[in-house]
């Protein structure tokens, strides 16, 4: 093996140590630095997945209503995707991304729609005044009846086929609801500030009168000449159907 001149050694070293110094000199990028060259991408892409997100939301809730407003008037057999398509100005194989098929969908408004119909049933609470409950309750189902006829006529379509998709909607989410606010009504009749009713013949009747509004308001008109959505007429409703029931609940009640 060669032998290795002293020259070529000191040479080497020399060479080395330039090196070292010139790595040492180099400024180290700062963690602040770091972390914000790592966290700008991770900012771009969660703005970006919301943003998505929102379109997303935003077009189902395009398709949904249309879905709604044809789903009440012609029934599940007697819509198509196609329509529903035109209606909502998108594609059909648009549509289908987001809805695998025309029942998922009808399915998706029944739900969506079942929500909004059962939301004023949650308000009810023991601690209330039965008197200012109840009326609020009366208020904002008429509110639901005057603003989305369409939803209330399309339950009440399903309610007449016998549920065959929204059976087992009803039979959870439905009837614990009504079974927990039933809790609350006999709380009332037991503290003396109702009288003595069945809870579910109450909400039987509470449902009845406020949707009748919605679901017959061909008849209304007919015989009324008005709609709820004439102020004068939505506040004359709200104030006949409070008086019937709430005088018929709470003036035995005070005997």
């Amino acid at each position: 093996m060669p032998k290795t001149s002293g020259g070529a050694v000191k040479a080497a070293n020399a060479k080395m140590t330039k090196t070292a110094k010139v790595v040492k000199s180099t400024p180290a990028t700062k963690p602040s630095q770091r972390g914000q060259a790592l966290r700008t991408p991770g900012v771009r892409s969660v703005a970006a997945v919301n943003r998505r997100l929102r379109q997303i939301e935003d077009k189902r809730s395009v398709i949904l209503a249309a879905a709604l407003g044809l789903f009440s008037r012609f029934g599940l057999h007697g819509t198509s995707v196609d329509q529903v398509a035109a209606r909502a100005d998108v594609s059909k194989s648009n549509l289908l991304y987001y809805f695998a098929n025309k029942e998922e969908l009808y399915v998706s408004v029944l739900r969506e729609l079942l929500a909004v119909w059962l939301e004023p049933l949650r308000g009810f609470s023991a601690e209330q005044d039965p008197r200012e409950a109840i009326g609020h309750y009366i208020r904002r189902k008429l509110v639901i009846s005057r603003d989305q006829p369409d939803a209330s006529r399309l339950f009440c379509l399903e309610m007449i086929q016998g549920a065959p998709l929204l059976r087992d909607e009803l039979g959870r989410e439905l009837r614990d609801l009504v079974d927990r606010k039933s809790e609350v009504i006999r709380a009332w009749v037991a503290a003396g500030k109702l009288a003595p009713v069945d809870p579910h013949h109450l909400i039987f009747a509470l449902w009845a009168t406020t949707q009748h509004y919605a679901d017959f308001g061909v008849q209304v008109q007919a015989i009324t000449g008005r709609t709820l959505d004439d102020p004068a007429f939505f506040e004359e409703t709200v104030e006949n159907v409070q008086r019937i029931v709430l005088q018929g609940i709470l003036s035995a009640a005070k005997n």
